[in-house]
This record gives C-alpha cells, sequence and structure tokens, in this order.
C-alpha cells in the first residue's frame, strides 16, 4: 500500500494591491476591505533608509489611520537602533530585526495589537520578504515600489528575482479591467 505524501500549500509571492506609494493605501482602502490592523516596514516602503525620522506626510498618514482606527506596527529587518529612533515621533508597536520572511515577529505584533490575521495587511517594497511573510499567514500583501533601492549585487538579484511576479500581477490586474486584485 502506498503512503500518501501530505502536500504544503504553496505560498504566492505575488501581491494582492500594489500602489505608487504608502500615502495611497488610504484608511479608507483598508476599511472597505476589512482591514483593521497593518503590518508595515519601514525602509524603501515609508522613507529611504538614511532618512532617520519620519517626515510630517508620514507622520500626517499615521494620524489618518489612528482616526480611522486602524493599528498599526512596524516591522523591520532593520537594527533596533534604526527602528526606535524612526518610531520615536510615532509611537507605534515597532519591532526590528525581525526576520521577515519569518513569521514569528508578525504574530507577535497582531497579538499584541489583539487582532488576527483574517483583519491584518502587510505593507511592504518587497516580495520576497514582505509578501512572502503576510502570505505564510494568510494576509493580504500592499506592496509599493522601493523608495531608493540599494544597487548592491544582492539586491539587483532579489529584484530580479522579484519580476516575474509583478508581471503575474500586472497580468492580472489587466484582466480585472485596471483595478487593483
Amino acid at each position: 500500500m502506498k503512503k500518501e505524501l501530505k502536500r504544503k500549500k504553496s505560498v504566492s509571492l505575488v501581491p494582492e494591491y500594489v500602489f505608487d506609494t504608502y500615502r495611497n493605501v488610504s484608511a479608507e482602502f483598508l476599511t472597505s476591505l476589512g482591514i483593521r490592523a497593518l503590518l508595515i516596514d519601514i525602509d524603501n516602503t515609508l522613507a529611504p533608509y538614511e532618512q532617520d525620522l519620519p517626515d510630517e506626510n508620514i507622520i500626517a498618514w499615521f494620524e489618518q489611520m489612528r482616526a480611522a482606527d486602524i493599528r498599526c506596527a512596524l516591522i523591520s529587518n532593520n537594527h533596533a537602533d534604526r527602528v526606535e529612533l524612526f518610531n520615536s515621533l510615532l509611537s507605534l508597536h515597532a519591532y526590528p530585526d525581525s526576520k521577515k520572511p519569518c513569521k514569528k515577529t508578525l504574530l507577535r505584533a497582531m497579538s499584541d495589537m489583539s487582532v488576527d490575521a483574517s483583519v491584518t495587511a502587510g505593507l511592504g517594497d518587497q516580495l520576497l520578504t514582505d509578501t512572502l511573510a503576510v502570505h505564510k499567514l494568510g494576509m493580504i500583501s500592499i506592496i509599493v515600489p522601493p523608495i531608493k533601492d540599494k544597487k548592491t549585487l544582492f539586491f539587483r538579484f532579489k529584484r530580479m528575482l522579484e519580476r516575474p511576479f509583478m508581471r503575474i500581477y500586472r497580468r492580472r490586474k489587466k484582466k480585472k479591467g485596471g483595478q487593483n486584485i
């Protein structure tokens, strides 16, 4: 008798939504999806690596999220000194050295905010870290293009690996009549 193999559910690297900038991800949009919490990358999503503090646009965007009762947490692979300094004006739940796409930190953030994956989405700039991490938990992935991408060989290689998945996203979007999917 043959033993049946258990198949792992595959996790897609294709995001559900892509926006030009984090500022276009409105509280109204998130609320329309039933999203009550957002796990957000910092570097190249909200600000370039060399920007130590959030600017007035970032602060105003988070104020809109708070006004709509959308809980936010910063989930970064960067180190504590960077994350803590950036968060000093925001006072959010913040998690440095998160090791995305590992899901452990995301689970901790949701627990700390008293939400679960069904009402939480992720916002980032990288498919191989941000999208993969949230998709492992069955959450919605929202991607923005990197603000100022690093030009190292490692980052260029990662962006090259992302291209086919972004083409799939664009094809799906085109089929849906140009709407975010």
